[in-house]
């Protein structure tokens, strides 16, 4: 019988390889999609090859697209990364919000599950322990399977792709701690989006503070290298 197909979007960083990891768990052949859009942080795409070759996926592609273009982040143009900020999840919208990424990444996401007969989209979105940002919420993430049901043919035959958000109402703590059981090794990810050339951590951005307290929180070693 044919294994059923999953697209996981794969970042580099922790969710992500924890969405790919359980894909992998429910015993989906994983299409693992990876974006260089421009990010300031572009070692996050070494690492995910590193983490989809871990994971065992059946395809991995990296995706080029010009975000930089788009302008409106400090990921992927001028500006300072928000550091040693005490609670990165709340407060307003913080400029490494990349506008509209999210969208882009499912819409080419929702392209390969079309086009390969994948039942299932997975996505590591967290609405928790994260920065605030409109499209890691639940509400965009129901948006968006009504995209997939109105906008794809699969969708108008009634078999539209499930757009899965396993992460998205888990602290941190509990992402990292679901990891070790599901065997993840997070000492392929990286985090920071401040991140040099080998990977290594700032240790203050908002993304930083938010792993760091992860790690405490579950009691668990932090595997990361900080500069």
């Amino acid at each position: 019988m044919e294994r059923k197909r999953a697209i996981v979007l794969l970042s580099g960083g922790i969710d992500s390889a924890v969405c790919g990891a359980i894909a992998r768990r429910e015993g989906f052949e994983v299409t693992a999609l990876t974006f260089s859009y421009g990010q300031r942080h572009a070692v996050e795409v070494a690492r995910a090859r590193e983490v989809a070759f871990a994971l065992g996926v059946a395809r991995h592609h990296i995706v080029t697209i010009d975000l930089a273009s788009v302008g409106g982040s400090v990921l992927t143009g001028p500006g300072a990364v928000p550091c040693d900020r005490e609670d990165p999840a709340s407060g307003p919208i913080p400029p490494t919000y990349v506008p509209a990424r999210n969208t882009i990444f499912l819409a080419y996401a929702l392209a390969w599950a079309d086009a390969a007969g994948a039942t299932d989209v997975f996505i590591g979105v967290n609405s928790v322990d994260w920065s605030g940002y409109p499209d890691c919420r639940p509400e965009f993430i129901e948006a968006m399977q009504r995209v997939a049901c109105a906008g794809t043919k699969a969708g108008a035959e009634g078999r539209a792709p499930a757009i899965r958000a396993p992460l998205v109402s888990m602290r941190k703590a509990e992402i990292i701690r679901l990891a070790c059981s599901l065997g993840v090794d997070l000492s392929l990810t990286v985090s920071c989006y401040q991140a040099d050339a080998e990977g290594r951590a700032c240790g203050r951005c908002d993304s930083c503070v938010l792993r760091k307290r992860g790690f405490r929180d579950a009691g668990i070693a932090d595997p990361t290298r900080y500069r």
